[in-house]
């Protein structure tokens, strides 16, 4: 639906360029909700705007629903437009229209007809809740509902792909949740591909099914929301992580755990159903070695139970590998580490 081929971004300045976007290549899969995280600068805006020529590339290409979007003419580019709605941190709302007519705007520029514009209009504000608000004036609305007005109008021309940048910074995290839901609910019901932006990493943790990391204008890793969650590869990723789910001993923790020479240390990462099972249990009775945990977390991606786990392990050295042997079985990632 869209990909991005070795695309490169630099502005122009006049001592010196800025190379905001090096040699960016990732694809966003029909009806992904593909989140793109990094920090301040790391060139997140940059990118998505790209998507719907608010910003034009220096190099490579921006295939957009099989096409190069930067290889239409102008006319074709605003029909072509119609099939991309976004929404922004600040709403980006006209103050002096009611909330039905900042709906209602893009048709109104498309020559709709009354009826065809209160229809849909209508359709639309029930969708987001906002069925009792069309006559008031955004000023009279919380953050919150102004931004489920401007998800509204993103909306209203019936767009294949939603691009949300940094749509939830502005709102408190009961307001996030709720917007998230909601944007979630539009992929699910109208079929839309949203590729959004964000320096929340709980904001990907909620609703993305894939994300790319970025740092310096490039993407450093990108996979499946649970593999980079379970696995980050990068410091960055790592950092970004460490925000929503707690994978490993705290520094603090570390220092009161006493060393042991005759024990063996393992953290285990474990997904799904594998959760359930009774493995401290089975490790200890099975294989007659004492187990003692020193670190637990369990945590919530997509739906999906995962849980961290550092394990003491004493026994014999047979009594180990058998052990190491059930953890395999049980296709339970693990390994040996130094508490």
């Amino acid at each position: 639906m869209i990909e991005f081929k070795n695309v490169n971004k630099i502005f122009k300045q006049k001592k010196s360029d800025i190379l905001a976007l090096q040699d960016v290549s990732f694809k966003v899969e029909a009806q992904d909700i593909f989140g793109v995280i990094g920090y301040s600068g790391a060139g997140k805006s940059t990118l998505i705007r790209l998507v719907n020529v608010l910003e034009e590339k220096t190099s490579g290409e921006i295939i957009v629903d099989g096409h190069d979007i930067n290889q239409y003419s102008k006319k074709k580019l605003q029909n072509v437009k119609k099939n991309i709605g976004m929404i922004f941190q600040h709403f980006n709302l006209l103050n002096s229209k009611t909330v039905f007519n900042n709906v209602a705007m893009p048709l109104i520029l498309q020559g709709k007809s009354k009826a065809n514009i209160k229809s849909k209009v209508n359709e639309l504000l029930e969708f987001v809740g906002l069925e009792d608000k069309g006559n008031q004036y955004p000023n009279e609305l919380s953050g919150g509902q102004k931004q489920r007005v401007a998800i509204a109008r993103a909306l209203v021309t019936d767009p294949k792909i939603l691009l949300c940048d940094e749509a939830t910074s502005a709102l408190d995290p009961a307001t996030t949740d709720s917007i998230l839901k909601l944007l979630k609910r539009v992929n699910e019901q109208f079929g839309v591909t949203i590729l959004l932006i964000t320096h929340e990493m709980s904001v990907i943790q909620k609703i993305c099914n894939k994300v790319a990391v970025m740092e310096q204008g490039r993407v450093i890793e990108m996979g499946p929301v649970l593999d980079v969650f379970s696995h980050p590869q990068t410091t960055t990723a790592k950092n970004f992580v460490s925000t929503v789910i707690t994978t490993d001993i705290s520094t603090h923790l570390q220092k009161l755990i006493p060393e042991d020479k005759e024990a063996t240390d393992i953290k285990l990462y474990i997904d799904g159903n594998k959760v359930t099972h009774a493995i401290i249990y089975d490790l200890i009775t099975r294989y007659t070695v004492k187990v003692n945990i020193l670190f637990a977390s369990m945590s919530d991606i997509q739906g999906i139970p995962v849980g961290y786990l550092t394990l003491r392990i004493q026994g014999e050295e047979q009594s180990i590998q058998n052990c190491y042997q059930y953890l395999t079985e049980l296709n339970i990632e693990f390994e040996e580490v130094s508490a």
